[in-house]
């Protein structure tokens, strides 16, 4: 956990642990304001008249702010009746599934004429007793969604009704207690959501990179080098290398091949021709509860081997026998050659069995970096090409006679390991944002399971200047890690 992290937990250990809920009030909805249904119109009314929030616009949201898109014909009463005003919350009251019944979402500012559908119920407080964001999170929290569904009533869709709402057990603190807690919750979302869009941004990036550097590739500039201090404190001039000009607009640096337009210094070669194979077609040995762990079809994924969906092993003593045609070295590169077809990852470990469906590759020495190799595969030009090649209506598969024979373009060594070396970095980067939104997504879980309960209580006293210095300091975090992304060079030069 990092130092942001731990200033929203210190929030929480200016409190009480002792779960003390003297000070929560406890209520049923019912008793603190009242349900409507919404509106119910025939098919002719719909797409034109006045905005309306209808079912979408709410099930994936918790809050609703901007008026939506929908339009829906009503006269002026339907209009007064059915309006929406800061503060109020619509509840899902009719949904295919059981998790989406009774999903609250808060109106955050009046809705000039707007409506809500007639699969909307409406709840308007008599008295301020919850406030806006905090109902935000509390009415969709493990507590309450469990008694919603508990009320819900299931057919064809799942249904639940104001009468059940009504009964609804809640327990609220006081209005500036619930505005503390909100305050630090919505922080907590407004990290994660930045985090989400770095990971988006590096993502996209890494798609652009993928494209160019398997088409384009680096070149060293020799009319520019770098001036860096070795660890030894020594300087040392480093080679800078970019990205050629696309083929469009250097048409004379590219040669023709099988796989497109690729650089006249690169090669051309069929990965028999480029790299030692073992294919584990044919029977795997028998399973065991325990042994040798036996990575299978479903264990390798795109870019990496999930040890957790599959668990699978054989006896240890069968082990010689099931690899006779070859062990697993770190960084042999798997492919699968059906169900699913073209995943690739990396050996990682070498205490490993591989099961049927699954080719190992190894690449030539002097010739092929396997990291290089694995990267080149999952390339869009490669996995074009494997899916030309493959056969098959229900699962598509591929021949090992046939993959053998696809083509992969080959640079020097150097280029190679630039190549490598600056997905590596893109890759390290959403490892590590996505790694912190996890982080990020568990500390608002552990917050919402405390704060939203009352097993913890906030220490009002708290200067709010205190929890706002807290709140910058996190948004700023967020903040780098998005300029970070967007300042990733696209067209990137590699020391």
């Amino acid at each position: 956990m990092n130092s942001n992290q731990a200033n929203l937990k210190n929030q929480l250990n200016q409190g009480s642990d002792k779960g003390d809920m003297s000070e929560w009030k406890e209520y049923f909805l019912g008793d603190i304001g009242f349900f409507n249904n919404g509106v119910n119109k025939d098919k002719n009314s719909f797409g034109h008249g006045f905005p309306f929030v209808n079912l979408l616009d709410i099930f994936d949201k918790d809050r609703i702010e901007n008026i939506p898109k929908g339009l829906v014909a009503v006269s002026s009463d339907e209009l007064s009746r059915y309006d929406l005003k800061e503060g109020d919350i619509l509840f899902v009251r009719s949904s295919v599934k059981l998790d989406g019944v009774g999903k609250a979402c808060a109106v955050m500012r009046d809705l000039k004429n707007t409506i809500y559908s007639g699969f909307v119920i409406r709840f308007r407080q008599t008295n301020p007793n919850i406030e806006k964001m905090f109902a935000s999170y509390y009415l969709n929290s493990h507590e309450i969604r469990c008694q919603i569904i508990a009320k819900a009533s299931q057919s064809a869709n799942t249904n639940v009704n104001q009468e059940s709402l009504k009964t609804i057990k809640i327990k609220l603190p006081s209005l500036t207690e619930q505005r503390k807690i909100a305050h630090i919750l919505s922080t907590c979302d407004a990290v994660i959501e930045k985090t989400q869009a770095a990971i988006a941004k590096y993502k996209a990036i890494k798609q652009g990179l993928l494209q160019d550097l398997f088409t384009r590739g680096v070149k060293s500039d020799a009319s520019a080098s770098l001036s860096t201090k070795s660890e030894k404190g020594e300087w040392m001039e480093k080679e800078i290398w970019k990205l050629r000009p696309r083929y469009e607009d250097a048409p004379e640096l590219y040669k023709e091949s099988k796989l497109g337009w690729i650089p006249m210094e690169w090669d051309e070669m069929s990965l028999e021709d480029s790299t030692d194979y073992v294919d584990y077609r044919g029977k795997t040995p028998p399973k065991s509860d325990f042994g040798v762990f036996l990575i299978t079809a479903k264990n390798i994924r795109f870019g990496y081997i999930d040890y957790e969906i599959s668990k699978e092993y054989i006896r240890a003593d069968l082990f010689e026998i099931a690899m006779s045609r070859g062990k697993v070295k770190l960084g042999d590169v798997l492919f699968t050659t059906e169900a699913p077809l073209g995943n690739v990852a990396q050996i990682n470990r070498e205490d490993v069995a591989l099961a049927q469906r699954v080719i190992k590759y190894r690449a030539f020495d002097n010739l092929l970096d396997n990291n290089y190799l694995a990267l080149c595969l999952m390339s869009d030009g490669f996995q074009r090409q494997l899916f030309s090649e493959a056969t098959g209506t229900t699962v598509l598969g591929i021949k090992g006679s046939r993959l053998h024979k696809l083509k992969i373009a080959i640079p020097s060594l150097d280029e190679q390991r630039f190549i490598v070396k600056r997905l590596i970095a893109i890759d390290t980067k959403l490892q590590t944002e996505q790694s912190y939104l996890q982080k990020m997504q568990m500390v608002k879980k552990g917050l919402m399971e405390d704060l939203l309960s009352g097993k913890k209580s906030l220490n009002l006293d708290l200067q709010d200047e205190r929890i706002n210095q807290d709140s910058k300091t996190i948004l700023q975090s967020g903040n780098l890690v998005n300029q970070d992304a967007d300042n990733y060079p696209v067209n990137p030069k590699i020391e």
